[in-house]
């Protein structure tokens, strides 16, 4: 029997050990758990709970203050049952410094506690619930998050600490203390220690760690100098920092035997010095820089030029033929005309990327993760610009005429509505391209004042607009243009062409996003329209030659059910659950894309290379065809043992979002190349074969 209660005792003992710890959420980085000072809790108990880090070899977590690059880790708890609360803010050990790359990270390492204080009311048992959000980081970086559950039993007086009462014990010892020294910092970056007991003999090392981002160039090196009751470490300010207010953080004194003591200071400022002015300042979401005052200069200039390669890209090949037919028709026009078919084309261009980014900056304010480009993941804006583009080349074709004339006089544009309706189409189809520098300009617009964003948007659109403007504007340009003429009737129906060619192009993204159900819908459609152009014209026709405002009134209604009920297939298709069909599932030597895969192959030490694409992007197509599935590159990638990651952003999924934003991209093409153990290198947005082989053969 005494035996029996033996064993009894000790289960119980076992029991109550494990209460201290909830079931750990477990990844291939690292192990996290709940764990609390106290295996029960008495009346009004002070409890201490902590989220435990046991990270494995090679990667790390954050502090409060990330640095250059990472996120802060949160736990937010509650207590509920017969003794209820809600846990403080964590408090934070002092982290390790990591340079790597020229950038500063403060992190933990192996194994973290960070401990909150929880008071509780009620005299029973109570059952923890807590949710924490971390950042592990090795060559890569992975997001980690965790739900927890912790059930304590009640005590009749304050509980004795438990089995994980060590933990909190070895996270106090790595606490900052507060400083027994006087702490100044002047307006050049001199922070100043003074007191008894600092001496060259008692100092042999110190760093200050900034608890909040911004302020100093956290890399930079900290000249030490000691002396009898001062000690003063020479810091390098940003140009973002503000000056003239206190600087807190954490100094970390070392002596001669390898003992360091974090000292938690408030350091007031000395010499009166003002904020500087910022050219630079931290984008809360992201943690990228994004440019202020001067820095905006650049940025517009990227965007200007970005906006001009626009004109190079294939996706906006098809409108720019269409320009063409206007640039012909200037040859003839008197310089009046001319402007005013420049000024109103440029107006459609600018104010439609000024609406996009309007639309942009609003959705990120919101929290969405709309990147350039976004519209077309929605299947339904696919399909209405498949549609439009197909009543444009039907109007080309001179199946209808957008404007009333003279029958059989050649339309190149509908006057200043055609104009502005050109520049519209120009940037809808532009937007699945992301041309060189345009990536610094959108990652600046949507991390930056709003104001500025839509500044940054408008420099686009004149980039884009910009050659015609000069053809426009230059006197004698538009003069050598071929003389209007018969052929211009010929040409205007050859580039309907074009158009219905990038109607096939939509209707394979269709197909990808939604499946081959919904492609029949929307050649359904097309079948449709094309009635309705074709009956719209008729009554046209009709009301020039004889005026008969019956047929012509019957055949505008039928045209006018026409959309109607395509719009209404649209939307009932658009409900319908989609089957979509995966691109690129088959294609033979490539992987989809995760960060854990990614992880996995550099923990591996493989070379990966990193495609991220959509099918709505021609530029990416283009690249595919011509710089990556070609023999040469091939044969390199078997010969080096490359792995090919490809992340289809044809739809929206968040985590190529994430990795794309976390290069300080917002679109795509994107290409990275990681070669074993060393950091990847991003690649240019418009390939050869030759760059990518030479890429891939450093």
């Amino acid at each position: 029997m005494s035996a029996l209660l033996l064993a009894g005792f000790l289960g119980l003992g076992s029991a109550s050990a494990l209460a201290a710890e909830s079931a750990p959420v477990t990844s291939a980085n690292d192990s996290a758990t709940l764990v609390t000072d106290r295996d029960a809790v008495g009346p009004d108990q002070h409890l201490r709970v902590g989220l435990r880090l046991q990270l494995k070899p090679g990667w790390h977590t954050y502090w409060i203050n990330p640095g250059d690059a990472g996120d802060t880790p949160t736990l937010d708890v509650t207590a509920d049952g017969g003794a209820t609360g809600k846990g403080g803010p964590i408090h934070w050990p002092v982290p390790v410094r990591i340079s790597e790359g020229g950038l500063m990270s403060y992190a933990y390492v192996n194994e973290a506690t960070l401990p909150e204080d929880l008071v509780l009311k009620g005299s029973s048992g109570t059952t923890l619930h807590a949710h924490g959000e971390w950042l592990v980081c090795a060559q890569v970086c992975i997001p980690e998050s965790g739900d927890f559950t912790l059930t304590l039993p009640a005590s009749a007086q304050d509980a004795p600490e438990g089995a994980q009462a060590a933990l909190f014990h070895k996270a106090d010892a790595a606490m900052p203390v507060t400083s027994p020294f006087a702490a100044s910092v002047s307006a050049d970056g001199v922070l100043t220690l003074s007191g008894k007991g600092l001496s060259a003999a008692s100092v042999s090392q110190a760093w200050f760690l900034p608890q909040d981002g911004g302020v100093i160039d956290q890399v930079a090196d900290q000249k030490l100098h000691v002396s009898d009751g001062q000690l003063t470490l020479g810091l390098k300010f940003l140009k973002s920092a503000h000056r003239d207010k206190p600087l807190v953080g954490v100094v970390v004194l070392k002596d001669a035997a390898g003992q360091e003591s974090p000292l938690q200071i408030e350091a007031r400022p000395v010499g009166g010095a003002a904020s500087a002015p910022a050219p630079v300042q931290a984008d809360q979401a992201s943690g990228a820089e994004v440019p202020t005052g001067a820095g905006w200069l650049r940025v517009l200039l990227f965007a200007f030029v970005g906006g001009l390669i626009l004109n190079l890209m294939p996706c906006v090949f098809p409108v720019l033929a269409m320009k063409a037919l206007s640039l012909a028709k200037m040859g003839g026009a008197g310089r009046g005309m001319q402007l005013q078919s420049a000024l109103f084309y440029t107006i459609g261009v600018m104010g439609a990327f000024a609406a996009l980014g309007i639309v942009m900056i609003g959705l990120r304010l919101a929290g969405s993760a709309a990147g350039w480009g976004f519209q077309f993941q929605s299947p339904g804006f696919v399909v209405g610009v498949c549609w439009l583009l197909f009543l444009m080349g039907l109007n080309l074709l001179g199946v209808f005429e957008v404007s009333a004339g003279r029958l059989g006089q050649v339309q190149t544009g509908g006057g200043r509505g055609g104009d502005m309706m050109t520049g519209l189409l120009a940037v809808i189809v532009a937007t699945p391209c992301t041309a060189p520098f345009m990536g610094v300009a959108i990652a600046g617009a949507l991390g930056g004042p709003p104001v500025m964003g839509v500044l940054v948007f408008l420099a686009m659109g004149l980039g884009l607009a910009f050659p015609y403007i000069l053809v426009a504007g230059v006197p004698g340009v538009a003069s050598r243009m071929p003389k209007p003429g018969a052929w211009m009737g010929i040409l205007k129906q050859v580039l309907a062409f074009p158009l219905f060619a990038t109607c096939v192009w939509l209707l394979w993204v269709a197909a990808i996003q939604r499946g081959v159900t919904f492609v029949a819908l929307t050649a359904g459609g097309v079948v449709l329209l094309g009635f309705a152009g074709w009956i719209y014209g008729v009554g046209q026709r009709r009301s020039m030659l004889e005026g008969g405002r019956g047929t012509v009134a019957f055949c505008r209604v039928v045209a006018a059910l026409c959309v109607v009920v395509c719009g209404a297939a649209l939307a009932q298709g658009l409900r319908a659950a989609p089957a979509p069909v995966a691109a690129g599932a088959v294609e033979a030597g490539v992987e989809p894309f995760s960060e854990a895969r990614l992880a996995e192959l550099r923990a591996q030490g493989k070379p990966v290379f990193i495609d991220m694409t959509a099918s709505w992007c021609i530029t990416c197509m283009v690249n595919e065809r011509v710089a990556l599935d070609v023999p040469s590159v091939q044969e390199a990638f078997r010969s080096r043992g490359i792995v090919f990651l490809k992340g289809d952003w044809t739809n929206r999924n968040a985590a190529i979002a994430a990795f794309l934003k976390a290069h300080g991209r917002d679109g795509v093409p994107f290409y990275m190349y990681y070669a074993p153990h060393q950091e990847g290198v991003v690649l240019p947005q418009i390939l050869t074969p030759g760059i990518v082989t030479s890429t891939i053969g450093k």
